[in-house]
């Protein structure tokens, strides 16, 4: 079974500068909260958007947010950028995001990420202070707690 770790080997591969955020960078962290899908902070310009239509069209993915599911194959027409994009594939859930809240556009989250190996694949991730500011911006309940036990991590790494 494919997991989002393969989806995120496989967009290592796509030429993109990314950052792994959200949930599933808590987990890269030590949380021991589940992730059902793929956050990344990335600049969706025209290029990168048919990079990602190339690397993921064999997991035939779908725009989650669309009524109808439209093919990302097809949608939104070469030379478009966009702002969000919020996919549904074979492998997993994977949104990309231009900027996280709480903290700013992709280079202010590129500027402090950290380089990790996930399969053999170097992959940046959110620091943990900027995930936990990211994480309080946001407050939502399940936010709120992943803060809790994001603070936690954070104290025994100091420790």
């Amino acid at each position: 079974m494919k997991t989002l770790s393969d989806l995120l080997s496989i967009l290592s591969t796509s030429k993109i500068d990314f950052v792994v955020v959200g949930g599933f960078a808590g987990v890269l962290h030590g949380s021991s909260l589940v992730t059902r899908d793929l956050d990344l902070c990335t600049v969706l310009t025209p290029e990168n958007i048919e990079r990602l239509k190339t690397v993921l069209k064999e997991f035939h993915p779908k725009h989650r947010m669309t009524p109808n599911k439209l093919p990302f194959t097809t949608v939104p027409p070469a030379g478009q950028a966009l702002k969000n994009l919020y996919l549904e594939t074979d492998l997993g859930v994977v949104d990309f995001l231009s900027a996280i809240t709480g903290l700013g556009d992709f280079q202010v989250v590129r500027s402090n990420a950290e380089e990790v190996a996930i399969n053999g694949n170097k992959i940046f991730v959110m620091s943990l202070s900027d995930l936990i500011q990211a994480k309080e911006a946001m407050n939502r309940e399940k936010d709120r707690l992943a803060v809790k036990e994001l603070r936690a991590i954070q104290a025994k790494k100091k420790s």
